[in-house]
Parts: C-alpha cells; structure tokens; sequence
C-alpha cells in the first residue's frame, strides 16, 4: 500500500526540492532554495524578517489587553505575516480579525475535531478533502465535489466547520503558508436545495469577513460543471470577493479544459487523475488526524473586544452588516 509519504514524495515540486515533509520546524532550519526564492520574491520574506517581525508580533500579542491565551508558536505567527508580505500594522489587524472571525462564527471556527461524526462523514463521502498531490506550483490542491453533500442529513454548520477544518489544517504547515493553495471545485449536482443552508445575510458575512481574516493564499480557483440554475448564486458570491480573487478564477466546460490549469496528477481519478477519490480521502483524513490536536487547542484563545479593528468608513450602499446591494432575487432568499 502506497503511504502519504510515498505519495505526497512523489510530487514533481516535492522532488525538485528534496523537502522532507516529516520535518515542519521550518523556521529553525534554513530554507530550500526555491521556496525561499518564492518567499523573498512574492513576501517580502527574509530571515532578519522573520526573526524581528516575529519577536515583535510575539510581544505585541502578549501585551494586548484584548487578546487571550494567542498561539504565539513561530509558525501560528508566520501564517498572517506572510499573507500580509510582513508589514507589522496590518498584520495585527489580520491577527485581531481573524479572533473576531473565530469569536462571531464560533458556532463553526470551534471544536473543529476531525473525529466529529457529521464531519468525518461528509469527508468521508468525498464532498471536501485534499489531493496528496501537490501541483506543478507547490500548491495543495483542495477537491470539492458538491454534489456529495447529503442536505437530507447534515446542515450549514456541519459544511462551515468542514471547510474551516481544512484550512486551518493547511495552514498549520509552512509550506502552504509561501506557496497557498488551489481550489478544484466540481459543481455537479449542485441545486438551489443548498441556498437555505444560511440566510443571505449570513452567507454575504461569511464569505467577505472569511477572505479578510483567514490568512490563506487563494492562488488560483477552477470551477467545473456549473449548472445554469446556480450560476446567479454563484455570481452573487462573487460580488462579495475581492478583484485579486475574481482575477484568479476559472471556469471550465470540460474535465480536459481543466486540465490545461490544473495537472490531472493532483486530482481523483474521477476527474482525470491516476489515484480515485476513496484513497485520498483516506490519506487526508490520516492527515487531518495528525492535526486534531493542535486544531482543538485552538479553543483557548479569546478577543475580549473588537475595539482594536479598524474599519473602513462604510460606501453610502452598504447596510448595517457591511454587505453591498445584492442581486434582488437572492436577497429575498433569506430564510429562517
């Protein structure tokens, strides 16, 4: 039987750069040479960088009257310097929404166990995992098959704590933190059933607040098999993303128009692939494993007051949650 190890070893990234993926003390050790030349290109990163950014970040954090129990870990610290290309202010306001994220939506952002059952269920029939594959980027790559998500037995809150499971799962390791990672979503199966998961309300908070306080680096976006009955959803949700969002999107009409984009190396066989979806979602789940620890001590921590966000000043055509004029069929869709 063929080992994550084996598997993710395999990857034409991993090979050129001889990483060893056992070993995730990524910043006591000295970077290998592409991924640092990614870092200092893309991040502004350097290794006086992370020593003073991440002294200061340390200090700031343990002084600050709102925040309770932060991880202050090197790595817990790197991931919102790097997606902030180590400019300190902005750091910590990521750092300080990100808290406010997990506080408002703790519904979802807490006890994000792996061996919850409604989790490892949806997981498990194939509606969210990650490729053991990286990409020809370096990038894991996220399979969505939203088709597979059983609306009969599981709701919005079992979905949302199911996809802030595997972020912060990639976000825990270094590499993903550099290089970011690509979404593969396939939209067969997907039906207007799914729009009552959360009011539209809900929704517009989620995915605008999402994309400005978890510090992850969506590199890139294919979406494939989009049924004309969602695509007015689908184009709602894009107009609460950001442009550098919008830019990095693609959608595809063919398995072989995604595969111009995306190395059918890293998918399920279903999509192209050589390995079936079954047996990465197996590797993936072992890896989720691996994280549970670490993802339940997330739990600890505490912002007492959002007082220390600063707010942009409002447009004239935002409501009272922040959220723009939405496309009127969908607005009316605010259910209970």
């Amino acid at each position: 039987m063929t080992t994550k190890s084996e598997l993710i070893m395999m990857d034409t990234w991993t090979d050129r750069c001889n990483f060893n993926i056992r070993d995730n003390k990524f910043f006591n050790r000295k970077l290998k040479k592409e991924l640092f030349e990614i870092a200092s290109k893309e991040l502004r990163e350097n290794e006086n960088a992370r020593k003073e950014c991440v002294a200061h970040l340390r200090n700031w954090v343990n002084q600050h009257p709102d925040i309770e129990n932060c991880l202050t870990d090197d790595s817990f610290l790197l991931r919102f310097l790097r997606v902030k290309k180590f400019s300190l202010s902005m750091t910590e306001q990521i750092l300080l929404k990100y808290l406010n994220f997990r506080k408002r939506f703790k519904h979802f952002m807490y006890n994000m166990d792996c061996l919850d059952r409604n989790v490892s269920e949806i997981i498990g029939d194939g509606f969210l995992f990650v490729s053991p594959f990286r990409d020809s980027f370096g990038r894991r790559v996220i399979i969505y098959d939203i088709g597979k998500f059983n609306l009969h037995k599981f709701n919005g809150v079992d979905l949302a704590k199911t996809f802030a499971l595997t972020y912060e799962t990639l976000l825990d390791d270094e590499e993903n933190q550099i290089l970011g990672v690509t979404h593969v979503a396939n939209l067969a199966g997907a039906s207007l059933n799914y729009v009552p998961l959360f009011t539209a309300t809900e929704f517009a908070i989620m995915v605008r607040w999402g994309e400005q306080s978890i510090p992850m680096r969506h590199k890139q976006i294919d979406v494939l098999n989009m049924p004309s009955i969602v695509k007015f959803v689908f184009d709602f949700a894009l107009t609460l993303a950001s442009d550098k969002l919008k830019r990095r999107l693609n959608v595809h009409s063919s398995i072989d128009q995604l595969h111009t984009k995306v190395n059918r190396r890293c998918l399920p066989s279903e999509l192209g692939g050589d390995i079936p979806s079954k047996e990465m979602i197996r590797l993936w789940k072992a890896e989720l494993e691996g994280k549970r620890k670490r993802l339940l001590s997330y739990d600890d921590m505490n912002l007492l007051s959002d007082r220390g966000i600063i707010r942009r000043r409002k447009p004239v055509n935002l409501d009272e949650n922040g959220i723009s004029d939405l496309p009127g069929s969908f607005r009316k869709l605010d259910f209970d």
